[in-house]
């Protein structure tokens, strides 16, 4: 396997013939026979061969107990007192690499250990070599300390060896290679893009990359192969995939890395609800290979309009029942003069309905009134039904009972609810709501990890008004086809056009966006004019593509899934981070490797380029 080049065998053949003997000295015949966690009852009698880390150590005096671990378990070794082997069983520390001869015994009924699937056997070692020493680690590699996310990203070779990030990447492995079958059997090609291409802006920031060849000159790493998986059908190749890592230079935010893998997708001829129904089966299949059981389709779709004011957001968390519900009418004609004006002036009054929490105290009133405050509400306001069926509010006085009771209809409580209600701009007023309606189910327990809820959101705003700029951007990619039926308005109300645009949501995190795109040269031309990108412009920076789609290209539509959050949702963690090897900060910095990092003089120079340092 080491084979690669004959200079590399001259080169490298007396280091290879040293750490060779180094290492048979320490592993000899020694073979592997069984891995650390695969050791069970019916192995009792048989003589073995594990090879691992330390995992803990546990000195009784006669006796020396320690955990062996490798990716696949743990398993309980044991060293009586016994000379030269006893001796090394003393001496060992956690995270040592060492391997064990020994045979498999079972352990005494009160020993036992349920938690691991090798707790009712342990191995009494007959034979322990120190294939390597370790230092005292930063931090326990045992899941049972905390240990901050700075040292864990510092440390990240350590940090993978805890069982919390194995059993993360064997679920990544696991996703990925179901996504790969299942392409394969729908008769996909999974082709390759450019990692180096041209940069064309049009969204976050790309990554540049300097040409020494070509000085002044720059590549750009692909936000997404998004040109080029369209050439691909203009190729003929009609049904594409790719598990691909991509670029963006975002702002610092939370949970964004600079480098990301998606599962992208495009297939030709293809209708928004083929996409959906392709991708529907590919989740059903996925949590199926994954152990997370079947997934329940169709899966719900939401147009963008009402997701935004049902659930105050486009990307809904629909494991629990609260919707956002609006109930102005019951105000048209009010003496509350606060909601009265609002319906006149054109806003809107929304509730959400929180189900089993009509008895809420005071107390508990004040403080959502409060955090609806730090939210930026002007006020909120709730109502209830009373003990005896009558109507409670903190609004009752000016607003009198029967508007409040209409409020409480129309929001669809029952007489256990409690309403919140919030007036002003429509769109405004669902957004507060919606993000109390998350923190009050976190804080129930209604967000279950465990439970998983898809939707599709549909009918995006094809263009959305940049004030600063003056003018219309996509609200997905320059290359999103406008809704057939909204066609006449690009020039009357190009603003009011609904793209063939869809996300996919799964509990409140969106996992995946995709689009039927343009494939007519005329249509992708008037485009360019409604977002301002002048005919020398477009050319300058898509003109390749502009050319290729006057050459015969078929419809067709695609999606970009976002492996890293599909695999966080499933892991139950709050970061995409735990599920990528090696991630940056959310400061885009790899405390492990230092980067990013000055560079050479020398090499700025080959550039062309100098530093301002």
């Amino acid at each position: 396997m080491w084979r690669a080049t004959e200079s590399w065998i001259r080169c490298c053949r007396p280091c290879e013939r040293e750490v060779t003997a180094v290492v048979r000295e320490q592993l000899g015949d020694l073979v592997r026979t069984h891995t650390c966690g695969a050791l069970r009852d019916v192995d009792v009698g048989k003589q073995v061969v594990l090879f691992g880390w330390v995992h803990r150590v546990r000195d009784l005096g006669a006796l020396v107990f320690f955990d062996l671990r490798d990716r696949y378990g743990i398993t309980q070794i044991v060293a009586r007192d016994d000379g030269s082997l006893f001796a090394t069983a003393k001496r060992l520390r956690p995270e040592f690499v060492v391997a064990v001869v020994g045979s498999v015994e079972m352990r005494s009924a009160e020993t036992v250990n349920p938690k691991l699937d090798t707790g009712t056997v342990e191995v009494s070692a007959v034979e322990i070599r120190v294939l390597n020493e370790a230092k005292r680690p930063p931090f326990q590699i045992s899941e049972e300390a905390p240990v901050s996310e700075d040292l864990r990203l510092r440390y990240r070779y350590l940090d993978l060896r805890r069982t919390r990030m194995q059993r993360n990447m064997r679920l990544r492995h696991r996703a990925t290679s179901a996504v790969r079958r299942f392409f394969d059997e729908q008769d996909f090609l999974e082709i390759e893009t450019p990692v180096l291409t041209k940069s064309t802006p049009e969204g976050a920031r790309d990554y540049l990359v300097p040409s020494r060849v070509h000085p002044g000159e720059f590549f750009a790493l692909p936000q997404s192969p998004q040109i080029f998986k369209q050439l691909l059908m203009i190729a003929g190749m009609d049904r594409y995939y790719q598990i691909v890592r991509c670029f963006r230079d975002e702002d610092l935010r939370a949970d964004r890395q600079p480098e990301f893998t998606q599962v992208d997708v495009e297939l030709s001829f293809a209708s928004q609800d083929l996409v959906l129904g392709l991708i529907e089966l590919l989740m059903g299949e996925l949590f199926e290979a994954v152990g997370f059981g079947v997934v329940d389709a169709p899966f719900q779709r939401l147009p963008y309009v009402e997701a935004l004011a049902r659930y105050g957001t486009d990307k809904p968390d629909m494991r629990f029942a609260m919707v956002i519900e609006d109930v102005s009418a019951a105000f048209t004609d009010s003496n509350f003069q606060v909601f009265r004006q609002v319906v006149d002036s054109g806003g809107a009054i929304r509730a959400l309905p929180i189900p089993g929490r009509g008895a809420a105290s005071r107390r508990e009133l004040d403080d959502l009134v409060a955090r609806a405050g730090e939210l930026g509400a002007a006020g909120l306001v709730w109502a209830r039904y009373g003990p005896a069926g009558d109507v409670q509010s903190s609004v009752l006085k000016v607003a009198g009972e029967s508007d409040v009771r209409r409020a409480l209809e129309l929001a669809g409580a029952g007489k256990e609810d409690l309403v919140l209600l919030a007036a002003g701009d429509g769109l405004v007023a669902s957004k507060l709501l919606g993000q109390l309606r998350l923190e009050i189910a976190q804080e129930a327990g209604w967000r279950d990890p465990k439970q998983f809820a898809f939707a599709w959101i549909v009918e995006f705003p094809l263009l959305e008004w940049d004030e600063a700029d003056r003018r219309y951007t996509a609200v997905h990619h320059p290359f999103t086809s406008p809704i057939d039926a909204d066609l006449e308005r690009l020039t009357s109300d190009p603003g009011a056009v609904r793209a063939k645009a869809y996300d996919l949501v799964l509990n409140g995190t969106e996992i995946g966006g995709g689009s039927i795109r343009i494939h007519d040269h005329k249509m992708q031309q008037r485009m360019f004019e409604l977002l301002k990108i002048l005919p020398d412009e477009a050319r300058a920076r898509f003109g390749f593509f502009l050319d290729a789609l006057e050459y015969g290209t078929p419809p067709h539509g695609g999606i970009a899934l976002g492996l890293d959050r599909i695999v966080a949702v499933l892991a139950g963690e709050p970061s995409i981070r735990d599920v990528i090897a090696f991630p940056k900060t959310a400061a885009a910095v790899d405390l492990m490797a230092g980067a990013p990092a000055g560079v050479d003089p020398k090499q700025l120079k080959e550039l062309r380029l100098r530093s301002d340092g």
